[in-house]
């Protein structure tokens, strides 16, 4: 789980690369989850969103001030 002020510390380009691996591994865990119909660990894909949310929210808060 990825902490708002560990992310407010680091740069745009940073915080965007996160964000694109964070969608990678939602993408792959949701795929994971349509093809066998169970996750190893499903709580991971809960905290993934939350992680992705929480990217999207400290990268608007740089772009616009």
């Amino acid at each position: 789980m990825v902490k708002a002020e560990e992310l407010v510390n680091q740069s745009i380009e940073e915080l965007e690369a996160k964000y694109e691996d964070t969608c990678r591994d939602i993408f792959e865990l949701t795929s994971e989850l349509r093809v066998s119909r169970k996750l190893e660990k499903p709580h991971e894909l809960k905290e993934k969103k939350k992680d992705r949310a929480r990217i999207l929210t400290v990268l608007r808060q740089k772009k616009n001030g």
